[in-house]
């Protein structure tokens, strides 16, 4: 009907135009008598012009079909061609005796059900739940406890769990957890919190961070340990530091000796991240020049902090880290009171200028921490310590061979079969 009306109007116009004088009278005079009779000449000139504007259709349609057409097989060229690219890239990944097909969803006849892997890796990691075990260190009165009890937005530190706690400087460092279940939406994660009181708060601080990496290795044993029995636990407790908070005072200038060496010690062994402790004392551009500062120093110290750049699996990877490292230290505030911001109950400290927003990235960057140690970075984090800290310290202490078989339950028959030559050639 389109097509129809077009052709008409198209036919109309034309014949308007060819219209002279002498037939605009003969068209007026037509009009007054009823149009009794037609002229002849009218008709040829009305076929002439149908019979070309429908040439000029088939003409168009014709040339639309060709494009189409040209259009759809540049298309599957350029599919086909894609397709030969990929599987070339995924076909050189392996050797040349190994032969490896691949099956993509369009080639199958019908639903197989392969996507339910993940529903099912989902429910069992439900049921079983998570663990995360995370240590702060800093001075006393750095806000550590605070700051725990900001990220997970409940009472999980040392001094909110223990009835009528009495702060006391420790006179050497002494290293206490707590452990909670936390459960958000049906997810449950044992989170254990180990504080360091007592770290720099004395007069001679030498050698205080051997208590600490006395712990952590300490945990790389006592897993290894269950790892070697003859009948292990078919979940082995994990009770390996994750992760480790280090807190810097906001002095503004640079790194301390203590921080310096204790940086260099642990972060051989676990995965560091530092922090700017109540930021708030300092303005923007002194934070600024101060992070700066500590980034020199650190990159001048060969001091290793989370995320490595040698552990950036692929590009998008390492964009997300590149962001994060240009953002290390984290200057962070915390508190545990809310307050009334616009109507809306927000977690701040007032002062006598305003609230500090501690959830708000223009007044600090605790969101930037929290997305690191929670929502972005957690399992890479438990990943890094299990298959890179825990590996070197493992392979280190079988190395060693003066591990006391005895102790673990092995028995001389084991090792004469060739059980101790296996966990040794594993490596």
């Amino acid at each position: 009907m389109k097509n129809e009306w077009t052709l008409q109007n198209t036919a109309g116009e034309l014949e308007t135009e060819r219209l002279n004088p002498m037939e605009e009278e003969r068209e007026k005079e037509r009009g007054i008598m009823g149009h009794d009779r037609e002229d002849p000449g009218d008709m040829n000139i009305q076929n002439y012009t149908t019979e070309k504007e429908e040439n000029c259709v088939e003409m168009h349609s014709e040339m639309e079909e060709k494009g189409m057409k040209k259009g759809m097989e540049e298309r599957e060229m350029k599919k086909v061609m894609k397709l030969e690219t990929e599987m070339k890239v995924e076909l050189s990944q392996f050797g040349p005796g190994q032969q490896m097909s691949f099956i993509r969803g369009t080639d199958l006849f019908g639903y197989v059900g392969i996507e339910a892997v993940l529903d099912q890796m989902r429910r069992k990691t439900m049921k079983s739940g998570f663990e995360f075990n995370i240590m702060v260190v800093g001075q006393s009165g750095l806000g550590k406890s605070t700051l725990v009890n900001t990220l997970f937005k409940s009472k999980v530190s040392r001094k909110s769990c223990t009835p009528n706690y009495e702060e006391k400087i420790c006179k050497t460092v002494k290293l206490h957890s707590v452990s909670h279940m936390i459960e958000e939406k049906g997810v449950k994660m044992k989170l254990t919190v180990i504080d360091t009181p007592g770290f720099g708060d004395q007069i001679n601080n030498e050698n205080c961070w051997e208590p600490i990496v006395k712990y952590i290795n300490e945990q790389y044993e006592k897993y290894l340990r269950e790892e070697l029995h003859v009948n292990r636990k078919r979940r082995i407790p994990d009770s390996r530091v994750h992760c480790c908070i280090y807190f810097l005072p906001a002095t503004g200038h640079r790194l301390r000796p203590i921080d310096v060496e204790f940086m260099k010690r642990l972060g051989k062994i676990v995965s560091i991240v530092p922090v700017i402790a109540k930021a708030d004392t300092l303005t923007i551009e002194e934070r600024q020049e101060f992070k700066e500062r500590i980034r020199q120093d650190l990159a001048s110290n060969g001091i290793c902090i989370y995320p490595q750049k040698e552990y950036d699996e692929d590009q998008e990877e390492h964009a997300l880290n590149e962001k994060i490292r240009e953002s290390i230290p984290f200057a962070v505030v915390g508190t545990d009171k809310e307050h009334q911001v616009n109507g809306n109950k927000v977690l701040g400290r007032k002062t006598k200028w305003g609230i500090i927003e501690v959830e708000n990235v223009a007044h600090c960057e605790f969101s930037h921490l929290r997305d690191l140690l929670v929502r972005s970075h957690l399992q890479d984090l438990k990943e890094v310590t299990h298959n890179i800290h825990y590996e070197t310290y493992r392979v280190r202490r079988l190395n060693e061979s003066n591990v006391d078989f005895s102790v673990l339950g092995l028995t001389p028959w084991l090792l004469e079969n060739g059980t101790a030559d296996q966990s040794e050639s594993q490596l």
